[in-house]
């Protein structure tokens, strides 16, 4: 079986993603408003880290004025 060389990107990454822009956040500013880490914003809307965790999404949920069940798609 061949493997996928692209990952797949979360529901949550495509909506950390949307919400992000249409606030006109960089992903740096978004980093800096939600308190968590350059790289796991990246990571999050790349598609390397699927599943944040709680704190993670809630922080970014928060600076992004949405709820986490938004941006997990619910």
């Amino acid at each position: 079986m061949a493997s996928k060389s692209k990952k797949k990107i979360s529901t949550i990454g495509q909506n950390i993603k949307k919400y992000r822009q249409e606030k006109g956040l960089s992903q740096d500013g978004l980093s800096k408003s939600a308190g968590v880490a350059y790289n796991t914003v990246i990571k999050i809307e790349s598609g390397n880290i699927q599943s944040p965790t709680v704190g993670t999404a809630s922080k970014i949920a928060k600076a992004l004025g949405v709820s986490v069940d938004v941006l997990l798609g619910n």
